[in-house]
């Protein structure tokens, strides 16, 4: 996707791009909005020893990394967990989505939502009723940006959650 910035895609998380990846970071004042890079890797590949689907990307400029982005599937834990959470099950879930601080407001969080959106509806794993992703009560750009498209604050948090769940109906 164009931005008045340059050309913004998503490419997959590999050896090549790791390490510069690992390097990003969103500014000071938003880490408590988001865990780091590189425990987001580490969550992914746990899941995916466990069975799970998990597929992290670098959000590029061109060829200088902006950001990081991780889409998981099904993600549930246990039985208890489906009953529980239904969105967990059989559907799409952004997990991660930062763009890092020397990279913000210019139009890169955007255009990579709408890129991870086009990506889902791919259906990597098979069709979904829902994307679904959380947020911080305090994180007010985040609400914005996937407020902008379409997705839904729950009415009602889960219990145990100090983050807000939104859905989007793909």
């Amino acid at each position: 996707m164009n931005t008045e910035n340059g050309n913004v895609r998503l490419v997959k998380v590999d050896t090549k791009n790791f390490d510069e990846l690992i390097d990003l970071a969103p500014d000071k004042s938003q880490y408590a909005f988001v865990a780091s890079n590189c425990y987001s890797l580490a969550e992914a590949y746990a899941n995916i020893t466990n069975g799970r689907y998990a597929q992290s990307f670098g959000i590029y400029n061109g060829d200088t990394p902006v950001g990081f982005l991780m889409i998981g599937f099904d993600i549930a834990d246990d039985e208890a967990d489906r009953k529980k959470y239904p969105l967990l099950t059989n559907n799409y879930l952004i997990w991660r989505f930062m763009i890092d601080k020397d990279h913000q407001k210019k139009g890169y969080g955007k255009a990579a939502m709408k890129l991870a959106l086009d990506f889902i509806r791919t259906w990597p794993c098979g069709e979904a009723e829902y994307c679904w992703l959380s947020y911080e009560p305090q994180n007010d750009v985040a609400r914005k940006l996937y407020r902008s498209f379409g997705f839904v604050e729950a009415e009602k948090m889960p219990e145990g959650w100090d983050e807000i769940p939104a859905v989007l109906k793909l």
